[in-house]
């Protein structure tokens, strides 16, 4: 217990180990000026002053509820500067924390309080707590470290890639436009449509059936799928847009996409196709397009396709 503020018992004053001082430095000085702490609890002893470079006496600040506690050290703190000294800040008494939990104890009581099952949480070992902190810790942070990645390098062998081939693929498209119920319908056209010798401007949406010989009735072995248009004014030009959807055989379900210029009244036309899905991934090639029968009357037609296609 401290003695009362009455006691005449000497206060021990303990002198810091002198500094080493460097050569650019000015010699230093020791403060043993002891500084003593009243309350109403006692007297309190703290150690010497730490040695400074011809240092000035600052008031001294008493932590919070000094009281309560003993002072560790006095703590001269110091700002470097180009000639490396370093001036005086203040003296600073330290007291160490308070054993006591309280905050813990706080929650620790509300939980038992309105929360029982949290509270047997609270009471099992901290090593438990400390690990499940730990793992919960580390598992956000691994995933909110995760950048999302925009693009990367992969073997083909990882798609199940392998060797290339080449396929041939030998179909007649059916262009109907007359009748009840008509393949391909006029969709768009321009104000001036119906005035140019090569119908331009006009646009057509098509699911024309493909088969496997020439006539209508043959096996289908799929549809074709998309929109042309008329896009010249000096000849008789479409622009093709259209998937290939194959129904028959090991190709059901695969497609092959088409984009090029069909001049109709040319006797082999040429387009290329820009890839496909299904068993036709990464695949390119062409079409070869040349027509079978055109009915100058009605405007239906069968086109013989020949399609030669790389892909996996």
């Amino acid at each position: 217990m401290p003695p009362s503020s009455d006691s005449t018992s000497p206060i021990n004053v303990v002198p810091t180990p002198p500094i080493p001082t460097v050569a650019s430095q000015a010699p230093l000085t020791i403060n043993t000026h002891p500084m003593i702490t009243r309350s109403k609890d006692g007297i309190f002893k703290p150690k010497a002053l730490a040695a400074v470079p011809k240092a000035i006496p600052l008031a001294p600040t008493v932590a919070p509820h000094a009281s309560s506690c003993t002072p560790n050290v006095d703590t001269v703190q110091c700002t470097k500067s180009k000639a490396s000294s370093c001036t005086p800040i203040a003296d600073i008494v330290q007291c160490p924390k308070s054993k006591k939990r309280l905050n813990f104890s706080f929650f620790s009581e509300t939980l038992r309080t309105f929360l029982p099952t949290m509270a047997k949480t609270l009471s099992k070992p901290a090593s438990i707590l400390f690990m499940l902190f730990t793992i919960f810790f580390f598992s956000t942070y691994v995933i909110a470290d995760e950048a999302p990645v925009f693009s990367k390098n992969l073997p083909p062998l990882s798609l199940g890639l392998k060797q290339q081939k080449l396929s041939h693929l030998h179909f007649y498209f059916h262009d109907i436009v007359s009748g009840p119920k008509p393949t391909a319908v006029r969709v768009a056209q321009a104000a001036t449509t119906n005035k140019s010798p090569t119908g331009f401007g006009a646009v057509a949406v098509i699911d024309d059936p493909l088969t496997l010989l020439p006539e209508n009735t043959s096996k289908v072995v799929g549809q074709a799928q998309g929109i042309y248009t008329l896009a010249s004014q000096s000849e008789a030009a479409l622009l093709m847009v259209l998937n290939f959807a194959f129904t028959e055989g090991e190709y059901n379900g695969s497609t092959l996409s088409l984009l090029g210029r069909n001049t109709v009244f040319s006797t082999v036309r040429e387009m290329p196709i820009v890839g496909g899905s299904g068993v036709f991934r990464f695949s390119r090639g062409y079409a070869q397009a040349k027509t079978y029968t055109f009915d100058t009357k009605s405007g239906d037609a069968v086109v013989e396709y020949n399609v030669y296609v790389l892909h996996y």
